[in-house]
């Protein structure tokens, strides 16, 4: 069942032994995250935008996401969150209702205009993320809210404003009914280690270059740990070499370009 799915993703969020998440981008890379473990899988919204064919900041027309995100749930045994960047223009309860339909267990929400980095005033926003868990309660379905928090990438005034802002919203989406806070790009140990005191509750931290290892993420007490879509370039950089290797009349197999990869 959906809830239960969305109460053992809820119970996967332990400050001190966080939620590993590397997110993908459709059925294959999904079935890979379970193979090698992980007891849950989350999208990206730039990945999947890019294997769609659009760009990130919401190019993806909603329907086209919603079906790729319903895809990805079918293909995996456990439980799903989904990257929705602020839910493609869709009311509340609209938005939670095709939530239920494509069987999440929680998703992702910012709280800036991806079109134009325009933060959302602290109090819309709550009321937005309240909104879209009542639109999907009503139709049935639990979700695990992960609220991201911009003021990293589009606030204003010295780290230390920053750092304050982002505790401050993201006390008040927890208040609103959000499960997990995302202060995307907070990177310094220092400041992660205050928001997770300051905010009281769990925090995702993205992982990527200039981050903690995850040792001393889980020491700082974060509960959740996602990577964006640095996998998904990842993989696109290396399919890069491979393509470059043939075209230089070599194989793409045995240059020590794609380790372990056999024809």
């Amino acid at each position: 069942m959906p809830q239960d799915k969305a109460a053992l993703l809820r119970a996967l969020h332990v400050p001190g032994r966080p939620l590993v998440l590397p997110n993908i981008w459709d059925a294959a890379s999904a079935r890979a995250v379970v193979a090698a473990g992980f007891p849950a899988v989350a999208t990206s919204s730039g990945a999947v935008a890019a294997v769609l064919g659009h760009a990130d900041q919401e190019d993806t027309p909603a329907g086209a996401m919603f079906s790729a995100v319903a895809r990805i749930v079918r293909a995996v045994p456990v439980p799903v969150t989904a990257d929705l960047e602020r839910g493609y223009g869709l009311a509340p309860a609209e938005l939670g209702e095709r939530l239920a339909e494509t069987g999440v267990a929680g998703l992702n929400l910012e709280d800036s205009d991806p079109r134009t980095g325009v933060p959302a005033e602290p109090g819309e926003q709550a009321d937005f993320l309240a909104a879209v868990r009542a639109g999907a309660a009503k139709a049935g379905a639990d979700l695990v809210i992960n609220a991201r928090v911009d003021t990293f990438i589009h606030g204003e005034g010295p780290p230390e404003r920053r750092t304050a802002e982002a505790a401050e919203r993201g006390r008040r989406y927890l208040d609103a009914g959000a499960d997990c806070v995302y202060p995307i790009m907070a990177a310094d140990r220092e400041v992660i280690r205050t928001l997770v005191k300051e905010i009281g509750g769990p925090v995702n931290v993205y992982f990527r270059q200039g981050v903690p290892p995850l040792a001393e993420l889980a020491e700082l007490g974060v509960a959740r740990v996602s990577f964006g879509s640095g996998l998904h370039a990842a993989v696109q950089q290396s399919l890069a070499a491979m393509l470059s290797a043939i075209t230089a009349g070599h194989s793409p197999y045995n240059d020590g370009r794609a380790a372990g990869v056999q024809p």
